[in-house]
C-alpha cells in the first residue's frame, strides 16, 4: 500500500524527475525539479495554490515515483525524452509530431549529391532548411539536377567509374554521368559551389545563365530547348519567391508567439535561415488553461526542440519562458554553440514576433470556429435531444436495426455513438438464430436479450474478480437506446430491459412514407423535429449509419451463402477449389461462362475437376 505522506518523507532534496500515476498504475504526470523534496511535496500542501488542471491531477493521483540525476540539465532532458514517449494527461502537451525535410549535399564527397533528409549528422556534410513542405523540397532539388546535372545514384565515386553503364538522367540531359568519368571531379566541384550558392539564396548567377541559354537556344531556331530554359527561370522565381527577406544581417533563428483560448493554445513558428524565412508551420497545445504565459513557452520550447535536428543561434519569443537560464543552457548544449534566447520589445525585431502571434490567433480563431460548429453537431445536438426527451444527459447511444431478405440471413446491427460521434470499435453485428423467417419483432428481441444478458454476465464476472468493470466489451450501457421504427419495436425494446430489471430510456425513430426520418416516439407519443436542426441531422445519421451496418452484414452473408450454395454442390469441388475459383474469376457468372480450359488454369483444378464445373453449369445446354 502507498502511503503518501510516508513516501514524501523519504524524497531526496537532490534534482531528479517525478512521475505521477493513477490507480490503474498509468503515468498522468511528468515534472522535473533542481530539489525533488521541496518540488513534489508542495502538491500536497494545502495551502498551496495550484491550478485547477493540476488540481483534478493530485485528485488522480495514486502514487508516485522519481528518478535522481546529476544536474538540473540532464533532469530537463529526461523530462522532455519521458512526456515525449508517454504523453501524460495532465501535462501541456504539443499535439503535433512533426519532422521538417532538410537538404543535404554530401560535400564530404569527391562527386557531392543532393538529398532530401530529416535528421541532420555530424557528418561534414551541409543542411539547409528546415522546409515546412516535403514538395518544396522535391521542387528545389529536381531543379538543381536539371540545371546543374547532379548525381542522383549512390555509387561510390571514383572508385567505381566505368564499372557500370550511366543511368536514365544521363540520357534525359539530367546528369553528366560522373559515374563514366565525362566530367572531371574539378568542373563537378564548380557546379556544386554554384547549387550551394543557390541554397545560400543567391539566385543571380543561375537566372542570368538560364535567360543566356534560352536567348542562345531561340537565335539557333531551337525553340524547344528555349521553352525548357523558359520553364527552369519560371520554376526558380517560384522558389525565390517563397524565401522572402526580413533582415540583412544573415542570421539563423526561429520567432516563436502564441495565441490561446481556454485550454487550447495554437504557436505560430517562423524558420529564419541566412536573414530569409524559408517557412513557417503552427502547432497546437492542449492542456494550457491555468498556466502562465511562461510556462506555456517553456512546454512548448522542450517538446519541440527536443524533436528537431537544428538548432538557431537566436530565439526571438513573444512571452518570457519560466526557467530561462536552464532552457539556454539546454539549447546551446543541442547545439554546440551559444544560443541566445530574446523578447523584442521594440523595432523589426518586435513586429516580426507580433506578426507570428497574429498568424497564431487567425489559426486559433479559425479552430474555435470549426470547435463551435463541431459541438453544435454533436454534444449541441445530443443536449437539445436530452431536453426534448427530459432526460438529466446523454452521452452513449446504441441504435438497432434489423435486415434480411424474407426471412433469408436475418442480421441485427448495434451501432455506438458517443458525445455525438460514431464510436466503431463498439458497433456489433449478430446473426440471429431462434427466430425462421421474416420476424423483425422476435428478431429484435432475440438481439437486445443477447447483448444486455452479456453485458449483466460480464459485469458480474469483473466485480467477482475485482476488476473495473469497464474493462468488459459489453459491460457499458447505453443512456439511449434508438430504434429503427416505432410504437412496435419500442415495445420490445421495453419487454426486454423490463425482463432484465434495466431502466434505460428507449425511443423510435419514425420514418415518414418516403422513408425520412419524421420524429422521434417515446412514452406513447410522437415528438416531431425541427427538419432544420442539428438533432435533426444528428438523429438522420444515426439512422442512416444503423441502416447502413445492419444491410452490409447481411449482403455479406447472403453473398457467401450463395457462393457455397452453387459451388459446393458440384462434385469434387471443395473449400479450397471453391476459394481459388472465386479469387481467379472474381464473380460467379466468371466461373459459369468459363470453358474447360479457362478453369484448368486455376490453382489446385485439373481436368477432371475442370469438366465438373464445366458440365455442371451446362448441362441443360443441347
Amino acid at each position: 500500500m502507498f502511503n503518501i505522506e510516508e513516501e514524501l518523507k523519504k524524497l531526496p532534496a537532490k534534482p531528479g524527475v517525478y512521475i505521477m500515476r493513477d490507480h490503474k498504475d498509468t503515468i498522468i504526470y511528468i515534472g522535473k525539479a533542481i530539489s525533488l523534496k521541496n518540488r513534489v511535496r508542495q502538491y500536497f500542501q494545502s495551502s498551496r495554490n495550484l491550478s485547477p488542471k493540476i488540481q483534478r491531477m493530485v485528485e488522480h493521483m495514486d502514487h508516485f515515483e522519481y528518478i535522481i540525476t546529476d544536474s538540473e540539465l540532464e533532469a530537463l532532458v529526461l523530462e522532455c525524452n519521458l512526456i515525449k514517449e508517454h504523453r501524460p494527461k495532465y501535462n501541456t502537451m504539443l499535439k503535433d509530431d512533426k519532422t521538417y525535410p532538410y537538404i543535404k549535399v554530401t560535400v564530404n564527397e569527391a562527386y557531392p549529391r543532393v538529398l532530401t533528409t530529416r535528421q541532420m549528422k555530424k557528418d561534414k556534410a551541409k543542411y539547409f532548411g528546415p522546409y515546412t513542405g516535403g514538395g518544396a523540397v522535391k521542387d528545389i532539388i529536381d531543379l538543381l539536377r536539371k540545371v546543374y546535372k547532379i548525381r542522383t545514384c549512390n555509387r561510390n565515386l571514383p572508385r567505381d567509374i566505368g564499372k557500370e553503364r550511366p543511368c536514365l538522367y544521363y540520357y534525359m540531359g539530367q546528369c553528366d554521368a560522373p559515374c563514366q568519368g565525362f566530367i572531371s571531379e574539378k568542373d563537378y566541384g564548380e557546379n556544386i559551389n554554384q547549387v550551394l550558392e543557390f541554397l545560400n539564396g543567391n539566385y543571380s548567377p543561375v537566372l542570368k545563365m538560364l535567360e543566356q541559354n534560352m536567348t542562345e537556344a531561340s537565335e539557333k531556331l531551337e525553340f524547344e530547348k528555349a521553352a525548357e530554359y523558359r520553364d527552369l527561370i519560371e520554376s526558380v522565381k517560384v522558389i525565390a519567391n517563397r524565401q522572402k527577406i526580413t533582415n540583412t544581417d544573415q542570421m539563423d533563428r526561429d520567432v516563436i508567439a502564441f495565441a490561446r483560448e481556454k485550454d487550447e493554445a495554437v504557436v505560430q513558428t517562423f524558420f529564419i535561415r541566412g536573414g530569409k524565412l524559408i517557412g513557417r508551420d503552427h502547432f497546437h497545445l492542449s492542456g494550457v488553461e491555468g498556466e502562465t504565459d511562461g510556462g506555456v513557452m517553456t512546454s512548448f520550447m522542450k517538446q519541440f526542440y527536443a524533436g528537431t535536428p537544428y538548432i538557431p543561434k537566436e530565439i526571438f519569443l513573444g512571452a518570457q519562458p519560466d526557467e530561462e537560464e536552464l532552457l539556454v543552457d539546454w539549447l546551446s548544449s543541442l547545439r554546440g554553440q551559444k544560443v541566445f534566447i530574446k523578447v523584442p520589445k521594440k523595432g523589426d525585431k518586435e513586429k516580426l514576433v507580433e506578426l507570428a502571434r497574429k498568424n497564431a490567433q487567425i489559426v486559433l480563431n479559425q479552430d474555435i470556429e470549426k470547435i463551435k460548429l463541431q459541438e453544435a453537431r454533436t454534444t449541441g445536438a445530443l443536449k437539445d435531444l436530452a431536453d426534448l426527451l427530459d432526460l438529466p444527459i446523454i452521452e452513449r447511444i446504441e441504435s438497432y436495426d434489423i435486415s434480411n431478405t424474407a426471412g433469408f440471413e436475418s442480421v441485427g446491427s448495434m451501432v455506438v455513438y458517443e458525445k455525438g460521434k460514431p464510436k466503431r470499435a463498439d458497433y456489433r453485428k449478430f446473426k440471429i438464430k431462434t427466430v425462421q423467417g421474416p420476424d423483425d419483432y422476435a428478431s429484435l428481441y432475440e438481439v437486445l436479450t443477447r447483448r444486455f444478458t452479456h453485458g449483466i454476465k460480464e459485469r458480474q464476472e469483473l466485480r467477482e474478480k475485482g476488476m473495473d468493470e469497464a474493462l468488459g466489451s459489453f459491460t457499458k450501457y447505453p443512456d439511449l437506446i434508438l430504434m429503427d421504427g416505432g410504437k412496435g419495436q419500442v415495445g420490445v425494446a421495453l419487454k426486454v430491459l423490463s425482463e432484465l430489471n434495466l431502466n434505460i430510456a428507449v425511443c423510435g425513430m419514425v420514418k415518414d412514407d418516403n422513408h425520412r426520418t419524421r420524429g422521434l416516439y417515446y412514452n406513447n407519443q410522437e415528438l416531431p423535429i425541427d427538419k432544420s436542426s442539428e438533432l435533426f441531422r444528428l438523429i438522420t445519421r444515426i439512422q442512416d449509419e444503423t441502416h447502413r451496418f445492419a444491410i452490409e452484414y447481411h449482403r455479406s452473408l447472403r453473398q457467401k451463402r450463395q457462393v457455397r450454395s452453387i459451388l459446393d454442390d458440384i462434385k469434387g469441388i471443395g473449400p479450397t477449389r471453391r476459394r481459388a475459383l472465386m479469387k481467379h474469376f472474381q464473380s460467379l457468372e466468371a466461373v459459369q461462362s468459363a470453358d474447360v480450359e479457362e478453369l484448368m488454369k486455376v490453382p489446385s483444378m485439373n481436368r477432371q475437376a475442370a469438366e465438373a464445373v464445366y458440365f455442371f453449369f451446362h448441362k441443360n445446354e443441347i
